[in-house]
């Protein structure tokens, strides 16, 4: 998980757009939140500012970038520095890991997914959550990538992709919730969270070690 540029040197805009898509935002965690473990001890891998944490009881975070892991610590995450696919972290040390928006940024997403299954606990739980590739958000952010200062440098994947990456890695038990039926900027408040995947363009995918 290298390719840290873009969020230190936008990080304001970065957190302007949780202002400006509020309800997207919202439909988001309420997808994450669905397949979320509500106990055990977990982390959040490419936390970013902390904005999905902070809201979902996580308080472990792991983030490359320097200027957002200081807004993460402000939200009340403590913060490990490193990359996704050389965790410093112990072998079993969680009951759950949690990647959002994280996995299109990784330098090498099957390492990254091997080194979580690695620090999860016997029958832990790998949560990601990702704008799949073939939906209409993802065709249209891989369409307009070359002019986003976030996602130039970012490979998109369908669902497909990440659970073979996932099984390759040891996962399985798999579950999947999605959401966002409609553009971002028609999304309201009662965006809706349904199971499966194939229809909303934001997927959550559970799989277990």
């Amino acid at each position: 998980m290298t390719r840290t540029s873009p969020f230190d040197d936008k990080t304001t805009e970065y957190e302007a757009w949780f202002d400006n898509n509020p309800w997207v935002y919202q439909a988001e965690l309420q997808a994450v939140k669905t397949l979320l473990p509500t106990e055990g001890s977990g982390i959040e891998i490419g936390v970013g500012t902390g904005r999905f944490a902070s809201r979902l009881g996580i308080t472990i975070g792991l983030e490359p970038s320097k200027r957002m892991r200081s807004l993460a610590r402000g939200r009340g995450i403590r913060i490990l520095s490193g990359v996704a696919e050389n965790l410093p972290v112990k072998n079993a040390a969680f009951d759950y890991a949690l990647l959002v928006t994280t996995i299109c940024f990784l330098s090498d997403p099957y390492r990254a997914l091997q080194e979580i299954h690695r620090i999860l606990k016997a029958n832990g739980a790998l949560i990601v959550a990702f704008v799949d590739r073939t939906s209409p958000v993802g065709r249209l952010y891989e369409a307009k990538k070359d002019n986003s200062v976030f996602y130039r440098d970012a490979t998109f994947y369908s669902t497909a992709d990440i659970v073979d990456m996932m099984e390759l890695a040891g996962f399985t038990r798999f579950n999947f919730r999605q959401t966002l039926f409609h553009g971002l900027t028609e999304t309201t408040a009662d965006e809706p969270v349904l199971e499966g995947h194939g229809k909303g363009s934001f997927v959550v995918l559970r799989g277990e070690k």
